[in-house]
């Protein structure tokens, strides 16, 4: 019968890494979802406003104003909206991750596709407001499409896929 290990292909690294990243982002984006639930029958404003006395913060800080103004106008529709976008998000992220550990092909082309469906989207964002956080996005998801091209067509050249 023979040793088992034997015949099972080793897990390659890369993919495990993008694996463990995207099941983290499901992990996030359903806590995000959740997190944003526990508002559509509380008060925003209120919660913002005990969070920044319970932080301390410069109530005349820019940004902390800013996010203090905005949280009246966010209606419980919205939050519903963000939640599901949030789920939806995670989902695919799931979906993705868990091929990646099935070592399946078409989760690597899933990712592939999707990783870099967000690249133009992230990069207007980074272009409309710079801010050095704001690059590492579109550098991870552009290091995550550079693997799976080399990784997709190193197979291809092999005849694996």
């Amino acid at each position: 019968m023979g040793d088992l290990s034997a015949r099972v292909p080793p897990h390659d690294r890369g993919l495990l890494i993008i694996a463990i990243f995207k099941l983290s982002k499901a992990v996030f984006f359903v806590a995000i979802a959740a997190g944003a639930m526990h508002f559509i029958h509380h008060d925003l404003g209120q919660a913002l406003d005990r969070l920044v006395t319970i932080l301390n913060l410069d109530t005349e800080n820019r940004f902390v104003s800013l996010v203090l103004g905005k949280a009246d106008l966010v209606t419980h529709h919205r939050i519903r909206q963000f939640s599901m976008l949030s789920v939806g998000y995670a989902f695919l992220c799931l979906v993705e991750g868990y091929g990646l550990i099935r070592k399946r092909v078409w989760a690597e082309y899933f990712t592939l596709w999707l990783s870099t469906a967000f690249v133009p989207w992230e990069l207007w964002e980074l272009l409309r407001h710079p801010q050095w956080w704001r690059l590492a996005v579109p550098l991870v998801n552009l290091m995550i499409v550079a693997y799976l091209v080399w990784l997709l067509r190193r197979k291809r050249q092999r005849g694996a896929v």
